[in-house]
């Protein structure tokens, strides 16, 4: 039997399984029966003993049983069982149990009332949607133009000085200008389109939709965001609306939207990764509302606050957490979960130390000055300069240029391209092992340093350097990430190599205070949070992840996260730090509960990872892995040598057709970008979908995959909340239906994946058809119907199944072999049925307000 965590309540059923039991149900014994029939045909054996634990004696899996309890929802009078309760209660005798003592007495009888699904919301007319789309797309094409106008003209009148002086000057001058201007045209623009933000429902694709997402597309590529961290970045916020006090720290690069309705009362601290929005995406609307944090409030790494929440004054909610619409934390209480729910940890760790308003506006004007008398003239200059001093460019931008041949653009753009990337790859390697590692001397481990000072940069500057993606991608997946990380400073003690023991996604705080047991297997999505905050100072500690762990997908590993040897960390899971330290147990959910470790299903390929079976598998690997390595390079390179072929083209059209070419640069590029990773992606894939699959890591098969993941895919981002991201989906082979509405989401097996029609996908959402636990490779088609919704960062595993018009609420993890009823509400992490949140799901009202909270607007306004 699997020990119980003091993590979380587990002595009984779910509080959402026990609200709907039928008064009216079977008994124990019928129950007992009746659930060992449909598991045993579920697990295609005879006979299931009531007392044989479904993990360790019958040799189950989560999928199996996630198909038993689909299977059990589907009988009305049989109480209905979530994969909590086959974890707290794992035979069939203490599941019965529980969920029949958990059933509410008999009521009076009454003729039942049948439930009715929520109404559907009105369908999109094609119309509405085909001009929105033609609409944004006018909109790209002039800021293009615009765009192309001022570089041109800039271009011009910096190249019209004389000597490095001037040339220093006129970029200074023009690019901080443009830099002031960047910033100050989304201002303008929200204020002259919008005015103050309201809570308010606004169909997607709609005209109001489109003023919506063109505010909210030049606020995410406002210049602004690199001062994050900065109390620069709180005030630019102040001028879009934002009510917010002094001595706020906001770290999350998740730009608030609905800038109107966020309150943020003085002394807050808002970590990475968390969500604030103050819209959400839901059944084919933007829904916006207002978000209220009191005073000296502390909001946790990979959070999710939706619309119409509220934190009192001295609340904190943790790390790996959300709080659902209409949920209210109390004046100085600690939450945590999805939702959240009352806890006794303290997650500000670190003593406060001297930072006043003088401290903080001395560092806003030193950064300032440093962007506008080094970084600015530089990158202007610099760029001006290389057109100058490289003669491909510089002997073809007169007006009196002879035209250039096609051989002679393919030569100069040859050589070009390939010194631009080399030289990316030779002083990037050599720059990052060695800068941050001088600059992070500085700051000590265990010390507390006030905020907005030199260590405060100096740790900033570290973050920054060393969690640059490219080398990652480059190196993830394979043998070879393992020497990237150690040379970056992680400590990995004696390295078991197993050829995946890190993903492409690892993100840290500091490199120099991060160490891994022998054995460990990382997938991707891994935050080490070894720097506390608080709105006064920080300070930096190790964090350890002990030998012959498993991680899942994006989770937050803080220091002093309470796990030890051998434990499987699943999938978004919020790891404790309180109680006894984890080992040999799994942990799943926010907030955590422990599972086994392990299945037999996982360890069926165990004899292909030791001896020499094991060393002739990883060194072919390895081989092949380094093939990918450098195939993509070989790729990225072609892409460079596009572009830059298309650049000098551009070049010798410049005397020409003048800041037409610029714009026209921009539009060719993005189109051309698109167009070549999808075919490379479709001829990996030889233009077939994928199947499903269970397999060992160190089957050629999972090797393939690999390369497959390395396809870049960040151009999908600037398609983002139009109708042109379901066409690039659609064009990778996804199988989706008309009108769906993507803000954000991430698809990693492209055609594994079916959307329906009119499907709502919200940022930070993720369709995840794969699964890698230790050395096994499980992969599975997922479907959601038409009209479902997917919440702010929820996670859908694969094997899943949503019916017509479900819902999965903010934060959530849905299972593998999850099967979600039409119009179901379902939420939590662990995902379960939600039928008392229904109303919070879909607008209802809040159903606490600490006093102090509501206060905190008037206060900052």
């Amino acid at each position: 039997m699997v020990e119980q965590s003091s993590e979380v309540h587990i002595s009984g059923p779910d509080e959402a399984v026990a609200a709907r039991q039928n008064s009216s149900g079977p008994s124990r014994a019928d129950t007992e029966k009746r659930f060992a029939e449909v598991l045993a045909d579920v697990s295609d054996v005879e006979q299931i003993p009531v007392d044989s634990h479904f993990f360790t004696d019958l040799g189950a899996n989560s999928l199996v049983m996630a198909q038993f309890c689909a299977r059990v929802r589907k009988i009305p009078d049989l109480p209905s069982a979530s994969m909590k309760d086959i974890y707290r209660h794992p035979t069939i005798r203490s599941l019965a149990a529980a969920l029949t003592e958990a059933a509410p007495a008999p009521a009076p009888a009454e003729s039942p009332v049948p439930a009715t699904p929520p109404a559907p919301p009105a369908p999109t007319r094609r119309t509405s949607h085909v001009l929105c789309g033609t609409l944004q797309l006018l909109i790209f094409l002039v800021y293009s133009l615009v765009a192309g106008f001022v570089a041109a003209r800039g271009y011009e009148w910096i190249a019209a000085g004389s000597g490095l002086t001037h040339i220093y000057l006129r970029s200074l001058l023009f690019g901080g200008a443009g830099f002031v201007a960047m910033c100050l045209f989304p201002v303008l623009a929200k204020w002259i389109l919008i005015g103050r933000w309201k809570p308010a429902d606004i169909p997607v694709w709609s005209l109001a939709y489109l003023r919506f997402w063109f505010v909210k597309v030049l606020l995410h590529g406002n210049p602004m965001i690199l001062f994050i961290g900065n109390p620069l970045y709180v005030l630019y916020l102040r001028a879009l609306g934002a009510h917010i006090g002094k001595g706020v720290t906001i770290l999350s690069h998740s730009v608030p939207v609905c800038t109107d309705l966020l309150t943020i009362g003085e002394g807050t601290v808002i970590r990475k990764d968390s969500f604030f929005l103050g819209y959400r995406a839901h059944a084919g609307r933007i829904q916006t509302g207002r978000v209220t944090l009191g005073r000296d409030v502390f909001i946790g790494e990979k959070t999710v606050l939706d619309i119409d929440t509220t934190m009192g004054d001295g609340a904190q909610l943790g790390h790996s957490s959300a709080l659902y619409r209409g949920q209210a934390v109390p004046d100085g209480e600690h939450w945590h979960g999805t939702p959240g729910q009352p806890t006794e940890i303290d997650y500000v760790r670190v003593a406060p130390a001297k930072c006043g308003t003088a401290r903080r506006t001395w560092f806003g004007l030193v950064s300032l000055l440093q962007l506008f008398l080094l970084y600015i003239p530089v990158t202007v200059g610099g760029l001006y300069m290389l057109f100058v001093l490289v003669p491909a460019i510089g002997k073809r931008l007169g007006p009196d240029t002879a035209s250039l041949t096609w051989s002679e653009v393919l030569d100069d753009s040859l050589v070009l391209s390939l010194v631009l990337f080399l030289g990316f790859l030779v002083l990037g390697v050599v720059t990052l092992f060695s800068l941050p590692r001088l600059v992070s001397v500085a700051v000590k481990p265990d010390r507390v340093y006030p905020l907005y000072g030199f260590h405060y940069a100096l740790h900033r500057a570290t973050a920054r350097m060393t969690n640059i993606k490219f080398f990652k991608w480059l190196f993830g997946d394979s043998s070879y990430i393992v020497y990237y990380l150690r040379a970056l400073g992680y400590d990995l003690s004696h390295v078991e190599q197993t050829g995946s023991n890190f993903g492409t996604e690892v993100q840290h705080e500091t490199p120099y205070l991060v160490s891994v047991g022998s054995g460990t297997m990382v997938a991707d999505g891994l935050s080490i949070v070894n720097a506390d905050f608080s709105s006064t100072s920080f300070r930096v500690s190790r964090a350890s992840i002990g030998p012959h762990n498993f991680l899942g997908n994006n989770i937050a590993y803080p220091s002093g996260g309470r796990t030890g040897d051998n434990c499987l960390l699943a999938t978004k899971v919020m790891i404790p730090l309180d109680g006894e330290v984890r080992e040999g147990v799994g942990l799943l959910g926010s907030p955590c509960f422990e599972i086994p470790r392990s299945v037999e299903r996982d360890s069926r390929f165990d004899d292909l990872r030791t001896g020499e079976t094991f060393q002739h598998r990883l060194a072919a690997k390895n081989r092949y892995n380094l093939r990918s390595m450098a195939f993509h390079l070989f790729v990225r390179w072609v892409h460079t040598f596009v572009l830059t072929a298309f650049g000098l083209a551009s070049v010798d059209l410049y005397g020409v057709l003048g800041h037409v070419v610029i714009a026209t640069y921009l539009a060719i590029t993005l189109m051309f970008s698109t167009l070549y990773y999808v075919l490379l992606e479709r001829c990996l894939t030889s233009f077939r979908a994928l199947r499903p699959r269970l397999c060992s890591i160190y089957d050629p098969y999972f090797w393939w995959h690999e390369r497959l993941w390395k396809v870049p895919d960040h151009y999908l981002n600037i398609f983002n909340g139009t109708p042109f991201k379901a066409l690039v989906w659609r064009l990778l082979g996804v199988r989706i239906g008309s009108r769906v509405f993507d803000d954000v989401c991430y698809l990693t097996e492209r055609t594994l994946a079916t959307i329906g029609d009119d499907c709502t996908l919200s940022v930070g959402s993720k369709i995840q058809c794969h699964s890698q636990e230790d050395g096994t490779f499980k992969s599975d088609g997922t479907t959601l119907g038409a009209g479902c919704t997917l919440g702010v960062a929820a996670h859908v595993h694969y094997g899943v199944t949503m019916g017509d018009g479900a819902v999965l609420a903010p934060d959530s993890f849905l299972m593998k072999g999850e099967e979600v009823p039409a119009h179901a509400r379902w939420g939590g992490n662990p995902a379960v049925d939600m039928p008392d949140a229904v109303e919070q799901l879909c607008g209802g009202d809040r159903t606490t307000a600490p006093s102090s909270a509501d206060a905190a607007a008037a206060s900052v306004s």
